[in-house]
């Protein structure tokens, strides 16, 4: 169960986050609420989450996998570069977060 709540709460803030560019400084009002909500049950499952995985592996998983979801629709969706260093930094945070795991942070 806490890695379905994990997944929601990454989903959840990447959704928010993608809402963030289109709400022109929050003054677009659906995308801003898409935001607050977003955040607001990203943030309410990884509260879940705390109940049963240890903090810190449970924030480093949440960020990375995020920033690395992210990152890949700026790339995909949004026309960013994909720079050689953009794609091996990607791939570092994806070892942190094995090294994480593998070194039992759960």
């Amino acid at each position: 169960m806490p890695a379905l709540l994990l997944t929601i709460a990454i989903l959840a803030e990447v959704a928010g986050t993608v809402a963030l560019k289109y709400t022109d400084g929050f003054t677009n009002l659906g995308p801003s609420a898409l935001v607050v909500a977003g955040y607001g049950l990203s943030f309410w499952m990884l509260a879940l989450v705390l109940r049963d995985l240890p903090i810190g592996l449970t924030y480093a998983v949440w960020a990375a996998v995020g920033t690395a979801l992210i990152a890949a629709i700026g790339i995909v969706a949004f026309g960013e570069p994909a720079t050689t260093l953009k794609l091996l930094s990607l791939g570092l945070i994806i070892a942190g977060v094995v090294g994480l795991n593998v070194a039992g942070g759960h």
